[in-house]
C-alpha cells in the first residue's frame, strides 16, 4: 500500500472522497430528512406526491418552520460535537465528547431526543457521562434503545480507521456516553465497522459478517439486519409509530440502502420518502451511502443547498489534516476485520 519506512503519508484521493462523503452524507440525510420527519408513509405521499428531492420543497409547518431551509438538526450537531472533541483533544474520549455535547446542550438545541436530554440533564454528567447514561437506562428498566447515538456515530469509522480495536473502543465509549443499551452499542459499531472497512480499501461487510458482530452485542439486532435483504424498503415499516426512533430501525434503514441502492441519491431519497424519524434514518443512510459512493457522487444541488456548507468544509479540512498526522503507522493495518473483536 505504501513504503514501510515512511512515517507520514497523505490520505489517498479515494479516502478523502469517502471522508467528505460521510460528512456530507450525514448532513444531507439529516437536512432533507427533516422534510418528512414524523410523517407516516401516507402523509409523505400526500405532502410530496412526487417525492421529496430538494430542500426548498420542504413544507413549512409548525414543526419544520423552526429550521431554515437547508439547515440540519441535532443529529449533525452531535456528529460535529464528536468532530470538535477530536479536533480539540487530538483524540476521542468520552470525557472530551461529554464536554462538547454538554456545552451544545446548554445552548438550548432544537430537536434533542428524550434519552439524550435525560442523560445530559443528570448531575455531574460531564465528569461521569457513562455512569449517567447507565443510570438513565436502568431507571427505564433497561428497555430504552433510542437512535440518538447511531445518528451521530459515522465519524468514528473515519477516525483511526486503520486500527480496528480503536474503532470499536471509540464507538462503544461515545455511544455509551448517552445510550447504554447493548442494541445501541451494537448498531453503532456496525456502522463504524462498515465505514472503516471501506476506508481500508475493502468491500463493505456482508450481512453474515454484520450478523456476527450484532450477535456479540444483542441477539435482537439480527432480525433487523435480515430485513435488509428484501428488495422493497416498505418491509422496514420505518414510519411505524411504535418503533419510530428505535436504534435498530435506523440501522436497518442504513443497511438497506447499502444492499439495494445504485447511487447516493437513489438510496437517500428512498429512505426519506418512507417518513418516520427520517432525519435520523437519513443521517445514518447518508453517511453509509457517502462512504460507499463518495462525495463526488453526491448531486451538487444537495451539497450546495446546505446553508452551513462553509462550516462543514472547514471541519472537513481540519479533520483531514489531523487524521493525516495520525496516519503514519502502516503496520497497524489488518487484512480483515475479525468479528470476534466486536
Amino acid at each position: 500500500m505504501r513504503p514501510i519506512n515512511d512515517v507520514t503519508m497523505n490520505l489517498t484521493e479515494a479516502q478523502i472522497n469517502i471522508i467528505k462523503g460521510v460528512f456530507y452524507g450525514q448532513a444531507i440525510g439529516d437536512a432533507l430528512g427533516l422534510g418528512t420527519e414524523f410523517m407516516t408513509k401516507t402523509q409523505v405521499n400526500q405532502v410530496y406526491p412526487t417525492g421529496l428531492k430538494n430542500y426548498y420543497e420542504i413544507i413549512q409547518d409548525d414543526h419544520r418552520k423552526r429550521w431554515e431551509i437547508g439547515d440540519w438538526t441535532d443529529d449533525t450537531d452531535q456528529f460535529l460535537c464528536i468532530v470538535d472533541a477530536i479536533l480539540e483533544n487530538k483524540e476521542i474520549t468520552e470525557l472530551g465528547f461529554a464536554k462538547e455535547i454538554f456545552n451544545w446542550f446548554k445552548g438550548i438545541p432544537m430537536g434533542i431526543g428524550a434519552t439524550t436530554f435525560k442523560v445530559l440533564d443528570m448531575p455531574q454528567y460531564v465528569s461521569h457521562p457513562q455512569k449517567a447514561a447507565e443510570i438513565v437506562w436502568k431507571l427505564h428498566r433497561k428497555m430504552i434503545a433510542a437512535n440518538g447515538a447511531i445518528m451521530r456515530t459515522s465519524i468514528l469509522g473515519l477516525w483511526e480507521f486503520w486500527d480496528n480495536k480503536k474503532v470499536i473502543g471509540n464507538t462503544k465509549n461515545i455511544c455509551q456516553s448517552t445510550h447504554f443499551d447493548p442494541r445501541c452499542v451494537g448498531s453503532c459499531v456496525i456502522i463504524t465497522a462498515i465505514i472503516s472497512n471501506l476506508m481500508q480499501g475493502k468491500k463493505s461487510l456482508t450481512n453474515t459478517e454484520i450478523i456476527n458482530i450484532a450477535e456479540s452485542y444483542d441477539e435482537r439486532i439480527s432480525e433487523y439486519i435480515l430485513l435488509t435483504n428484501e428488495k422493497e424498503i416498505e418491509v422496514l415499516n420505518l414510519s411505524d409509530e411504535k418503533t419510530v426512533g428505535y436504534t435498530l430501525k435506523a440501522l436497518s434503514a442504513g443497511l438497506w440502502t447499502l444492499n439495494n441502492s445504485d447511487s447516493f441519491e437513489e438510496g437517500i431519497l428512498a429512505v426519506i420518502d418512507e417518513g418516520g424519524d427520517a432525519d435520523s434514518n437519513g443521517a445514518v443512510a447518508g453517511s453509509l451511502l457517502g462512504a460507499k459512493f463518495g462525495y463526488n457522487s453526491i448531486p451538487n444541488r444537495l451539497k450546495n443547498g446546505l446553508i452551513y456548507k462553509d462550516i462543514l468544509d472547514k471541519k472537513i479540512k481540519l479533520f483531514i489534516e489531523l487524521l493525516e498526522s495520525k496516519f503514519n503507522h502502516p503496520n497497524q493495518f489488518q487484512q480483515t476485520i475479525p468479528t470476534n473483536l466486536f
